[in-house]
């Protein structure tokens, strides 16, 4: 009787221990964090085209016989641009090109009158290495120079040329959003010299500094 007594009881302790554990609230898994979302690289590679506009300044000179020293020319510009950019990895291979309405000018008196030179448009076809980092890209660049050295001796004549000459220089490019880069750039021009007006011709030279934005298709 005893024996059946303490089977009796332990069953009884055993069912209410499975009840109690029954009610115990499991613990809940920790929520899964979201991985983090890294944007990808921008891609300089592939076509744009884009508008750019600053300015200048630099000198120029008359030789014999209406001959004047160097003087001081500057101005402004504004124009178009279009280019092609190749990438491997972090290294950035384009071709650029550009027209632009410029006004450089600048006179200085030669004896009893006045010598001036002027440029009114100026186009560049260059191309431009550069080496991205994040949405940054400095670059440098060279090229061809195209443009027009005019000539004038007040009283005298004057010549209207078209010149071929050099570039070069460099930038920093930043991709803005979408498809949209900016870019701050520097450019040495050298035209070479002008036609002659009645045996003396002209230099053009200018340092350009300027602005820009592309869009990249």
């Amino acid at each position: 009787m005893k024996k059946l007594l303490l089977a009796s009881v332990g069953m009884l302790v055993l069912s209410v221990t499975a009840a109690a554990a029954a009610d115990i609230p499991r613990p809940q898994p920790m929520p899964t964090k979201a991985p983090v979302y890294v944007a990808p690289p921008f891609s300089w590679a592939g076509p744009y085209v884009g508008i750019n506009g600053g300015g200048g300044w630099g000198s120029s000179d008359f030789s014999a016989p209406y001959s004047t020293g160097s003087f001081d020319t500057s101005g402004g510009l504004v124009g178009g641009t279009l280019g092609y950019n190749w990438q491997s990895d972090q290294i950035v291979f384009g071709l650029e090109g550009d027209m632009n309405w410029s006004h450089f000018q600048g006179s200085t008196p030669c004896g009893a009158t006045t010598c001036e030179t002027r440029n009114d448009w100026l186009g560049t076809v260059r191309g431009r290495v550069g080496y991205a980092v994040d949405n940054f890209m400095p670059y440098v660049t060279g090229g061809l120079a195209v443009g027009n050295i005019k000539t004038s001796i007040a009283g005298v004549g004057s010549s209207n040329a078209t010149k071929a000459g050099w570039t070069v220089g460099g930038g920093v490019e930043a991709h803005i959003s979408g498809p949209w880069t900016a870019k701050l750039e520097y450019l040495y021009v050298d035209l070479g010299r002008g036609d002659p007006v009645l045996g003396s011709d002209a230099s053009f030279h200018d340092n350009i500094v300027r602005i820009g934005v592309n869009y990249k298709f």
